[in-house]
């Protein structure tokens, strides 16, 4: 950033020739300054651009600039950097957001004890010890917001009084579990919001089943009298069950009046017991709620949904439940009543939620378009919806293909599809699943076929079939759609998040067959896109579409692309080449594809992509070439996450591992290099070291539409 700014000093010592041109930054009003001002880490604003000249050094400081400060993907910040950071404006910070700076020594929490007006602290993936974090609280008097990771080796016993009572007025906490711990829960008698992420893995480094009983003296019971949102989310494992049963216990026993958020994320099997029987009754009793997520067992079978409570609801996730379009539009949506106050909603796994009833029907059956019609009417003002994961097959009636549908919903910014659901009913019907050019879904490396040649250009596609086409004018309606996700049913990343290597993956729905270039090339038309998804399309043939989102699609920042086209040959990879030239704004890139050649093409194509900060590339029987990807590393500055899971040796992984981390880790403090063999025995013993912001946001595959409500957390 300092390069942004280096001119500031040419302006001032230099002012009669910029006014010969007609143009004098200094000359703009404090307004326009402080917003140009606002798009700058506020680590340059203070130790550089503020030096610079006298009204800069006026307006770096104002209010409206110092009052929060972001520094969780301020991948160059160092522990002196935030030191002088607090020094100077300690005072004047109100917010601050440390999440993720896994790259600072524990040191560096310190210096936050300079920032005495603190409301508001982020510090999730951040290194905390119980000492630490009560001498900083000890400061913090004013806090009422809070997010700490709790690791083995945390002792609430060691915090001190003066931290037990900045604890007593905090109203926010955002806890992020390690360990089977309360954490600082029980001190923290006034939450009014309650944020829980359990991470914590069955089995120690050394072998050995973990417990879910909490330590002795951590038994202190959790304050929620005042609770109004309680959040929790869990990562796979049995220990994670039974530690979040210990925060719910509570809550069964007396369930706080003014809740109005119950939101339980918790993949595969999470049963019910009594005890969380009781406390669903006793919200269906005494509680009205705007947001709600439930584990797939407690809702499936039950008759939850017909007595609970809504008020004004702004979210709902009932991903892979098996509930049906009838129970929804009953229970949630009341027959078609009113539901503009929703905003956001989950049905990803739900595969029955468009059909009437689930009892008699086939989860590929066609669905109702009756069912997606109420609830597009009803909850008109949708802005994140996430179907994936499930087969929502159109008919052939007129006018009530899914997609002709959803193009109603003017306010989308996010959606999550099936690839199956997208396709034209008679162009699925006309064209049988295997054609001469379509290959079967093997591994094997010796497939041989011929293909031809398909345009390059949106002019001549257009002149194929894809104007014409549902999907293309649902991306058309949705001009302002910033995430996009098109998933195939069945489709399953190759690296899970606690077990081996899939070695295997199902084949593709048979309607989604005929999906391929033209649907891809018809998602250029959003102009305002930021990340998108695409896994399992099966009829990519060149990629072409991918060129076209490269030159329409400038905003993109975030791009994961997974098994496309036929399994044993990367035929996209010219047409992937060519779209990363123009993805001047691309910072996340993730690649699963097998057998992908990780060679000097590749990486001298992705070096125009100048704003890269993140790479992972997953790939069985995978080739990369190190040489190249050193040369890569050293011409993308701003890459600060390298990780590949290949077939490559042990051997060759762990050299280049080495050679990144010693050539560039004391220039870039944040960097993160994994590089490991996919199909190794020892993945997850490396995964787990993985830091959690890398492994969430990029590394695993996983669809984030609608994951949790919006601005859960600042």
């Amino acid at each position: 950033m300092d390069s942004h700014f280096s001119s500031c000093r040419e302006v001032v010592s230099e002012e009669s020739e910029e006014e010969s041109n007609g143009v004098n930054l200094m000359e703009f009003s404090d307004e326009i300054l402080l917003h140009i001002l606002s798009y700058v880490p506020c680590t340059d604003l203070v130790l550089n651009v503020r030096r610079t000249c006298r009204k800069l050094a006026t307006l770096c400081l104002d209010k409206s600039l110092t009052h929060t400060v972001l520094l969780q993907k301020d991948y160059k910040v160092n522990k002196d950097k935030v030191k002088q950071l607090m020094r100077d404006i300690g005072k004047e910070i109100y917010q601050l957001n440390m999440a993720g700076c896994y790259w600072l020594p524990s040191s560096t929490i310190d210096h936050v004890t300079r920032c005495k007006n603190l409301v508001k602290l982020n510090l999730s993936g951040c290194h905390v010890t119980s000492l630490r974090l009560s001498k900083m609280l000890s400061t913090l008097q004013h806090l009422r917001s809070l997010a700490i990771d709790v690791n083995p080796g945390f002792d609430a016993s060691q915090l001190s009084s003066e931290c037990k009572a900045t604890l007593s007025r905090v109203l926010e906490l955002k806890q992020t579990l390690y360990t089977p711990s309360y954490g600082v829960v029980p001190c923290c008698t006034s939450l009014e919001k309650l944020l829980l992420y359990f991470e914590i893995l069955d089995r120690s480094r050394e072998g050995f089943m973990l417990s879910g009983q909490l330590m002795v003296g951590e038994s202190n019971v959790p304050h929620y009298q005042n609770l109004r949102i309680f959040y929790a989310r869990l990562a796979p494992g049995y220990v994670n069950q039974e530690v979040v049963r210990l925060y719910l216990a509570v809550l069964s026993d007396r369930t706080p009046e003014n809740l109005h958020a119950f939101l339980i994320s918790a993949p595969g099997s999470f049963a019910e017991t009594g005890a969380t029987k009781n406390l669903l009754d006793s919200m269906a009793r005494n509680v009205r709620l705007d947001a709600l997520q439930l584990p797939k067992a407690w809702i499936n079978g039950s008759g939850l949904l017909q007595h609970l409570k809504f008020n004004n609801p702004f979210y709902f996730s009932f991903s892979r439940c098996t509930l049906s379009g009838g129970h929804l539009i009953q229970r949630v949506i009341n027959g078609g009543k009113d539901l503009k106050s929703l905003t956001s909603l989950n049905l990803s796994g739900c595969v029955h939620c468009l059909a009437p009833e689930s009892l008699f029907r086939k989860a590929e059956d066609d669905i109702d378009s009756s069912i997606l019609e109420s609830l597009v009417v009803s909850c008109c003002n949708l802005r994140h919806l996430n179907l994936s994961a499930a087969h929502h097959h159109s008919s052939e009636s007129i006018g009530n293909h899914l997609c002709q549908l959803l193009s109603r919903l003017k306010h989308l910014l996010s959606l999550a599809l099936p690839v199956c659901s997208i396709t034209d009913v008679a162009a699925s019907v006309e064209k049988p699943p295997t054609t001469p050019n379509v290959v079967p879904q093997t591994f094997g490396r010796k497939v041989r076929i011929g293909i031809q040649t398909y345009p390059r250009n949106l002019g001549d596609q257009a002149n194929q079939k894809i104007e014409s086409s549902v999907f293309w004018a649902l991306m058309g309606s949705l001009r302002f759609l910033e995430t996009l996700e098109i998933i195939g049913s069945s489709f399953s990343s190759a690296m899970p998040r606690n077990e081996p290597a899939i070695r295997n993956s199902l084949p593709p729905c048979v309607r989604a067959q005929s999906v391929g270039d033209s649907e891809v090339a018809a998602i250029s038309q959003l102009t305002y896109l930021q990340s998108l998804t695409l896994a399992q399309l099966p009829n990519i043939l060149t990629g072409s579409g991918l060129i076209n989102i490269g030159l329409q699609c400038q905003h993109l920042q975030t791009l994961s692309l997974a098994n496309l086209g036929m399994m044993g040959k990367v035929v996209y990879m010219p047409a992937l080449m060519d779209m990363l030239k123009h993805c001047k704004c691309l910072r996340d890139l993730r690649l699963e594809q097998p057998y992908f050649c990780a060679g000097a093409q590749f990486f001298q194509a992705l070096s125009h992509c100048s704003s890269l900060q993140r790479l992972c590339i997953v790939s069985r029987s995978g080739t990369l070439q190190s040489d190249a990807v050193m040369s890569f590393m050293a011409n993308c500055l701003e890459v600060i996450m390298c990780h590949m899971f290949m077939g490559e040796s042990l051997t060759v992984c762990k050299n280049l591992q080495q050679s990144i981390v010693r050539s560039f880790q004391a220039e870039r403090p944040a960097l993160n290099v994994v590089i490991f063999p996919l199909l190794h025995e020892d993945l997850t013993e490396v995964i787990r070291d993985v830091p959690m912001r890398h492994l969430d946001e990029i590394t695993l595959f996983k669809s984030r539409v609608a994951e949790e409500p919006p601005n859960l957390w600042w």
